[in-house]
């Protein structure tokens, strides 16, 4: 039998369950539990743009002076590893989720700040450090359209050209 082992997580809504080796929060797994609609998740190549979006961001961040550096770097280098494509199974949220797609960005901020934690060696905050001056209406359609853009350029492009 396996059993999984959880560790408990807090949020404004009271405290809940998450697996022990997830690098998401009590957010994500509000979605997991929320909506568990079609099984399906978001695409690689959609939380790859996220990701773009996020170390974009921090970057901007710390140019401004609004973000700590040695915070900002490790969120450049996390956001840097969702890019690459690294951690996928930590995205589990169901492609069909609330409109906006707050539970994706969410997911991505929890995420990024566990991993930006684990190299700076202090609290990276999902909310105060990774998703500085972002919203999911900012984020998600720009993902969308950033993500549309790189799989034109990966794929059909060259697809085109050899047609040609």
């Amino acid at each position: 039998m396996n059993e999984q082992s959880y560790r408990i997580e807090q949020d404004s809504m009271g405290e809940l369950q998450v697996p022990a080796d997830a690098l998401y929060g009590a957010q994500t797994q509000r979605a997991i539990d929320n909506f568990p609609i079609s099984g399906l998740t978001m695409p690689a190549a959609f939380i790859q743009a996220v990701g773009l979006i996020k170390r974009s961001a921090a970057q901007v961040n710390m140019a401004l002076d609004l973000l700590p550096e040695p915070i900002g770097q490790a969120i450049v280098r996390a956001a840097g590893e969702i890019v690459e494509g690294r951690h996928s199974k930590h995205f589990p949220v169901d492609v069909f989720q609330t409109g906006s797609g707050t539970s994706t960005n969410m997911n991505a901020n929890e995420v990024i700040a566990r991993l930006a934690t684990n190299i700076a060696g202090e609290a990276v905050s999902p909310n105060d450090h990774v998703n500085m001056g972002q919203s999911s209406n900012d984020v998600i359609p720009t993902a969308l359209h950033v993500s549309s853009a790189l799989q034109i350029h990966r794929h059909l492009l060259p697809a085109l050209t050899h047609l040609a």
